[in-house]
């Protein structure tokens, strides 16, 4: 498979080699996110190209910095900004139409507080973000791969989540959600014996759905399907 490339860049998505967690697909923008990706991408787009952000400068103060992985189409992501404009975000998905997707909701919305990347989440990682910068990371609904032979792409695995331990201050959060039982229990493993890392809950619980994470339609819809949801919050101890 060619790398789809990041067309304000022209530099590829990733540069990972090895097992992904995401498999790139080939959606076309609607008429809006392009013409949002057009208006947008200039003032509010990060490039791998950028190199190592200073969260101050980027944003021009200091604020509590979050970190969102895999937005889907931001409209969570969007909504969390809006109700929390004392806070930045930053936000990372593959899929550019996603990625389009939420310029449009910055723009509708009139945001100030967001960031987006168009590359994979290892790249921002290794490359973009400072050491102890972010005070929290959210995974919300990452893709449960789940069947059993493709549980090894699976994006929440001990040495990810170390380092995104490192990209964390001390005292930060690591919050994760999923709606698939079997990788909530794959997730509650990983992270009980994560080393810096100290369940929120007692008795190595899950969470209740913190306030500030919003409820999506496809949540919703599950929800009234009698699935069930499962969020796993864990803070930074060293």
């Amino acid at each position: 498979m060619t790398d789809q490339k990041d067309s304000a860049t022209d530099e590829p998505v990733t540069t990972r080699k090895g097992i992904r967690s995401f498999v790139l697909r080939q959606g076309r923008m609607t008429s809006g996110q392009e013409k949002a990706w057009e208006r947008s991408w200039p003032r509010f787009g990060l490039s791998r190209s950028d190199g190592m952000i200073e969260p101050r400068e980027l944003f021009g103060r200091q604020a509590m910095l979050n970190l969102e992985i895999g937005f889907g189409m931001g409209q969570s992501m969007a909504t969390m900004a809006e109700a929390a404009p004392e806070q930045d975000f930053i936000g990372v998905e593959v899929h550019r139409p996603g990625v389009g997707a939420l310029l449009k909701e910055v723009e509708d919305r009139g945001l100030e507080n967001v960031r987006v990347y168009n590359i994979d989440a290892n790249d921002v990682i290794d490359f973009c973000l400072p050491d102890a910068s972010l005070d929290r990371v959210m995974v919300f609904f990452p893709d449960p791969w789940h069947k059993k032979r493709h549980h090894k792409r699976r994006l929440i695995q001990p040495e990810f989540v170390q380092r995104l331990r490192h990209k964390l201050r001390v005292g930060g959060v690591l919050h994760l959600t999923t709606d698939w039982e079997n990788y909530s229990e794959h997730m509650m493993a990983v992270m009980s014996t994560a080393e810096g890392f100290a369940n929120t809950m007692p008795e190595n619980g899950f969470s209740p759905r913190p306030k500030d994470r919003p409820i999506t339609k496809f949540e919703e819809r599950g929800l009234g399907k009698g699935h069930g949801v499962w969020d796993l919050v864990f803070r930074r101890t060293n």
